[in-house]
């Protein structure tokens, strides 16, 4: 399956406690840190939620 790499890269503070949850669930929790994920439904539905606090990159 296909791979995504998340990198935070503006803070969670002012944000609302689900969005730093979602964060969270993503594997990130402080700028500039690194996750590398399966790209599935469920990781994109994430992403979506908290899209102006991270990139997302294609890992081949």
């Amino acid at each position: 399956m296909a791979q995504i790499k998340v990198t935070q890269v503006r803070s969670s503070i002012g944000t609302k406690p689900k969005q730093r949850g979602t964060l969270r669930a993503l594997g990130l929790g402080r700028i500039g840190k690194t996750h590398v994920l399966e790209d599935t439904p469920d990781v994109r539905g994430q992403i979506n939620k908290v899209p102006h606090l991270i990139d997302v990159e294609e890992v081949s």
